[in-house]
């Protein structure tokens, strides 16, 4: 039995079932030394800070999240203590798309 609840595949290719025009997109990719970064968690942090959610980059260094228009701060940890933010701002109809070079 699985516990938990598991984000979708970290992959580049937005899912069909998702409809841009209704939907506010923030996804990037993580790389270091221009390669991708798997197994890195990406943070979704509101305007004040809080954390909103999480999900790990897939095999390309790829993370997304679909969250409310407005502003954003991603938080990227990675191996060897390493913590990036970067700040997005989301907006319905669009991809946000973010690179964080870690």
């Amino acid at each position: 039995m699985t516990q938990g609840c598991a984000a979708p595949a970290q992959t580049a290719h937005i899912p069909a079932t998702v409809d841009l025009a209704n939907e506010a997109v923030i996804q990037g990719t993580v790389t270091r030394d221009g390669n991708p970064v798997s197994s890195a968690y990406a943070r979704l942090l509101d305007s004040t800070g809080e954390f909103t959610g999480e999900v790990v980059t897939g095999d390309e260094g790829i993370f997304r999240f679909f969250a409310a228009p407005g502003d954003w701060t991603i938080r990227v940890l990675a191996a060897g203590g390493v913590s990036v933010d970067s700040t997005v701002t989301a907006a319905l109809g669009e991809v946000a798309a973010l690179e964080v070079s870690i």
